[in-house]
């Protein structure tokens, strides 16, 4: 109840965040494309005020080839996949918590089929990972990814010289996806 109720409290805060930035990213916007008054009060805020604050994003922005302009919808964009980020981890880690409360109370069998269940579930979250990393310049090798390529690579490694490739659309993590899920629906299923 608890952990409902703090992720609840979670879930406000970041949409009042994303609500209250996409109110200051369009004022910003509106100053940096010179739509408003470039001397007015609100422009003179969003450059005193807001501007430092994303001045680490706008860097990346222009390293990235981006228009600075672009800057304060960037960062929403950011605090947005943030907050859906953290509170679907807390989601699964709270669900995580109680099916090992669940597995726990059944005994023996229960904590097995928990691992094994969690197993799959760990396999899952690295080909996802590995997917959304795909879409950004984030190197296989880099130590926050280079995980989910090493529990990854052997399931998709035989299942590329089994499934054509569709163009430049990899499609086999798609695949191994619902392959992952539904051996460990039979597996878990069979416990």
């Amino acid at each position: 109840m608890v952990f409902a109720l703090a992720l609840l409290a979670v879930r406000w805060a970041f949409l009042v965040a994303a609500a209250l930035l996409a109110v200051v990213s369009l004022v910003d916007w509106l100053a940096r494309t010179r739509r408003i008054n470039p001397f007015g009060r609100a422009a003179r805020w969003t450059r005193s005020t807001v501007d430092p604050l994303l001045a680490p994003i706008e860097r990346r922005v222009l390293r990235a080839g981006g228009n600075p302009q672009q800057t304060p919808w960037w960062t929403l964009v950011a605090v947005v996949l943030g907050g859906i980020i953290v509170i679907s981890l807390l989601e699964f880690v709270g669900g995580q918590i109680l099916a090992l409360h669940a597995a726990a109370s059944a005994g023996p069998r229960g904590i097995l089929r928990f691992v094994v269940s969690a197993l799959f579930a760990v396999m899952q979250v690295a080909l996802l990972a590995r997917v959304l990393s795909s879409w950004f310049p984030i190197s296989p090798s880099s130590r926050w990814i280079r995980w989910s390529y090493v529990l990854t690579e052997p399931i998709l490694r035989p299942l590329r010289q089994v499934v054509p490739a569709l163009g430049p659309i990899d499609i086999t993590p798609l695949i191994a996806y619902f392959l992952i899920r539904i051996v460990g629906g039979f597996v878990v299923g069979r416990m």
